[in-house]
């Protein structure tokens, strides 16, 4: 098992968009499980590689028993919309009504370079949309109407994990189109 530590709000790397996959290899395969064991440990629904450090367009979800990835998604959003709960593993213990597409279809590539699409609607529609913004720099916090979004910056200045130094900067392991931030 290869757990990494999360990212947390403040670090660069969670606001810069995400490099496109263009090689389909074994690193890109340890990075595919280093982020499904860190998901699975937290525990999440979720986790995109800027999360671990990566800046590299790769997600992991674990949905109603689901497990998966999704590497470069495009996805078609539903004009039904669900509001409901969201969290973040790298914004730890905070969760705020957050309004979503009910459905949505994403298209991308596995970890082998074959295309994939995946349809999800409730929970796994929202993990779908809220990883793909991940690898666009994009936060949930970021799609809360401007009170909501007042009262979780508020919350999460006051959270115990607020200010902690970010991971030390070391080289990545993924050579090809990855950087550690």
């Amino acid at each position: 098992m290869a757990v990494q530590p999360i990212r947390l709000f403040g670090d660069p790397v969670l606001r810069t968009p995400a490099d496109p996959v263009d090689t389909f290899d074994k690193e890109l395969r340890k990075l595919v499980q280093d982020l499904t064991d860190t998901m699975r440990d937290a525990p999440g629904s979720g986790l995109a590689a800027p999360q671990i450090g990566v800046s590299l367009r790769v997600f992991t979800w674990w949905v109603d028993d689901e497990l998966g990835h999704l590497c470069n998604p495009v996805l078609d959003l539903s004009e039904d919309i669900q509001e409901g709960d969201e969290g973040c593993l790298s914004i730890p213990e905070l969760a705020f009504d957050t309004r979503r597409a009910r459905r949505v279809v994403a298209k991308g590539m596995d970890m082998h370079g074959e295309p994939v699409t995946v349809e999800g609607s409730d929970l796994l529609a929202r993990a779908l949309q809220h990883e793909t913004d991940h690898l666009d720099g994009i936060l949930f916090i970021d799609r809360l109407d401007p009170e909501t979004r007042k009262e979780a910056m508020k919350a999460i200045r006051e959270a115990e994990w607020f200010g902690e130094a970010a991971p030390e900067v070391r080289l990545s392991p993924h050579t090809v189109s990855a950087k550690w931030l």
